[in-house]
């Protein structure tokens, strides 16, 4: 299966690496030309967004107040737990079991539409951290930091069957 990465910002490469781990053919899109209509692509097509990519998914962003592309009825706050500095490694929940999440400059999503799933939370609170509506997944931690392919084989199988994994 063919699956675009946007290579515009972040360790786009690491997906790139986590994805063909997993069998998938990678194809980096840098090209403006590559990005046309992308408005339309993300209302057909399967997405997976991480971190900045959650960020331009959301139908709200705050801090500062933007546009996305409306694709998730969320809405996301930019840099909510801090400065680079205050990156961390935290232990959350994916999929029912345990697994590592790297957050750098992570956004936080504060709310959830009625039909966006949480897919994985963090926290005493569990905070929403990847949620999923549709062909449209979203994390605002860094799953391809960490070992756990979990994350990347459920939005091949959304890409692959258009079901739930």
């Amino acid at each position: 299966m063919k699956i675009g990465v946007l290579a515009l910002q972040g360790d786009f490469d690491a997906h790139r690496r986590r994805l063909e781990e997993l069998g998938a053919e990678v194809v980096l899109v840098k090209k403006p030309e590559q990005l046309d209509e992308i408005k339309q692509f993300v209302r057909v097509k399967p997405i997976f967004g991480t971190c900045a990519g959650a960020i331009l998914l959301a139908n709200e962003v705050d801090n500062p107040k933007q546009i996305g592309l409306g694709a998730l009825d969320i809405s996301i706050r930019r840099n909510a737990y801090g400065r680079q500095i205050d990156s961390s490694i935290r232990e959350g929940i994916f999929a029912g079991s345990p697994t590592e999440m790297v957050f750098i400059r992570a956004p936080k999503i504060e709310r959830v539409g009625q039909d966006v799933e949480v897919i994985a939370t963090e926290g005493k609170d569990k905070d929403p951290v990847a949620v999923r509506q549709g062909k449209i997944m979203a994390a605002t931690f860094h799953p391809e930091l960490s070992d756990d392919t979990r994350v990347h084989r459920a939005f091949l199988d959304l890409v692959s069957n258009g079901s739930r994994s």
